[in-house]
């Protein structure tokens, strides 16, 4: 099984710093690919400040942490990515944007080892495998926010991946990222979000009919079901546009009531109130 020494990532937003923080921690070399160099740079930002707060809480040393950042390149040129040994896809969570991406990234990625990966929450690999013209080296890999600290990763093969790539990225999140993973089959949303969307859902319409408050109803569930979060913090940590997207991706899927975002989510999102992203969602997190 050859090596795993390079990794492309595309996408300097929040997962896709978690994602190059994790991989460039396990000494691995990680460029990062965005649509500006100046983008790519930002996200480089947040990762050497990510670092410097896990060298204060003793998680890194200092010299693990200079370590890192010296592994990291970053690039506003997709065909850098060309000599990867894994590019792993973590953009806008959309299905347009995504299959134009696995079609660049299909004729620049040319080594047949290589393994394109994406970090979608729920829309089908199967489809970015055919838009990338490799399907037997096309595969999920789903990591969860924040990347450094929750140790699950989803691994979902689409129905060509071929055993040796399901294998190989496997063995390279558990072996060399240190991560705890499951597999799932290629179905929008895939395990954790099929059963965490419709709960988050459910919240946002006990708000919007008044049932109580977005504070009590967290309370309520950290206070008597032993949740580190409530559903409506959850939410606004993930992103209202992504949870709204993963919804609608769910729904065309499934079509059951449960996954359909209601009309308060989508409002919210239409008016830019989208969490701790914006500074303002369910909560307001605006400095005081």
């Amino acid at each position: 099984m050859t090596e795993i020494k390079h990794v492309g990532v595309v996408g300097a937003g929040q997962m896709g710093r978690g994602i190059t923080e994790v991989c460039a921690r396990a000494g691995l070399h990680v460029t990062l690919c965005d649509v500006t160099e100046d983008r790519a740079r930002a996200g480089l930002a947040g990762v050497a400040d990510s670092l410097l707060k896990a060298e204060k809480r003793g998680a890194v040393t200092s010299e693990d942490r200079a370590h890192a950042l010296a592994g990291i390149s970053v690039t506003g040129d997709l065909s850098r990515l060309g000599g990867a040994d894994l590019v792993i896809e973590a953009a806008v969570e959309d299905e347009q944007a995504k299959t134009a991406l696995f079609r660049q990234l299909g004729d620049i990625v040319t080594d047949p080892a290589a393994v394109l990966a994406s970090n979608t929450s729920s829309i089908p690999i199967a489809r970015l495998a055919a838009a990338a013209g490799r399907p037997e080296t096309v595969i999920g890999l789903h990591f969860f926010n924040p990347v450094p600290v929750l140790p699950l990763v989803e691994i979902v093969p689409s129905l060509h991946t071929s055993k040796s790539t399901e294998l190989r990225v496997r063995a390279f999140a558990e072996d060399v990222l240190g991560k705890r993973t499951i597999v799932a089959q290629d179905r929008a949303g895939f395990v954790v979000n099929s059963l965490l969307i419709p709960y988050l859902l459910a919240a946002v319409r006990m708000v919007a009919s008044g049932t109580a408050t977005a504070e009590d109803i967290d309370t309520g569930m950290t206070a008597g079901c032993a949740h580190p979060m409530g559903p409506l913090r959850l939410a606004d940590l993930i992103g209202l546009d992504t949870v709204a997207a993963i919804g609608e991706a769910l729904y065309e899927e499934y079509r059951e009531p449960l996954y359909a975002p209601p009309p308060l989510l989508r409002r919210m999102v239409e008016s830019g109130l989208l969490g701790r992203k914006s500074g303002q969602g369910f909560f307001d997190y605006q400095p005081a």
